[in-house]
């Protein structure tokens, strides 16, 4: 039997630990870029800004799960928008329940921080995470200008 998840607010301290839970997810994403010492590095600058948080998670006492909260003002709820980025749990703990936990501690702090709204994006083929956001109560079309069945998309380009 496995021990209950736990989370917590990640410290400036933590930060190797936290930029080796991303390098894993780098690897499990099939890139080599960028370093493990280029991710420290980010992960330390990120630390800094208190507009960016990480969540731990374990079920012991090393962390084995991690995600990043990025946090923004919005012009159409006058409060804060959460963005909930990266979120990574190591393969030897996976349907342990630290998803869940990470998501909904996520959920928890955008709301400690007046935030209405908390967004996301995964990828189209990553069936289970999808499972996970949509029953943690996320939505493909969560925003709802007019036509309440239209799809939200996220777009990207590199620069």
């Amino acid at each position: 039997m496995s021990a209950t998840p736990h989370v917590w607010l990640a410290q400036a301290s933590e930060r190797a630990e936290i930029a080796r839970l991303l390098v894993e997810f780098r690897d499990w994403l099939g890139d080599k870029e960028p370093s493990a010492p280029q991710m420290e590095r980010s992960v330390e600058i990120l630390l800094e800004d208190p507009a960016t948080e990480f969540l731990l998670g374990a079920t012991g006492a090393e962390p084995q799960a991690v995600c990043q909260l990025r946090f923004r003002h919005s012009v159409w709820t006058s409060t804060e928008d959460c963005w909930l980025e990266d979120l990574y749990v190591e393969e030897a703990v996976r349907g342990a329940g630290l998803g869940r936990a990470l998501v909904q501690a996520a959920c928890g702090r955008a709301r400690e921080r007046g935030a209405l709204r908390i967004e996301l994006d995964t990828n189209e083929h990553n069936l289970a995470a999808i499972a996970l956001y949509e029953s943690c109560g996320f939505s493909a079309s969560s925003k709802s200008h007019g036509e309440a069945t239209a799809r939200d998309l996220f777009f990207g380009r590199r620069l």
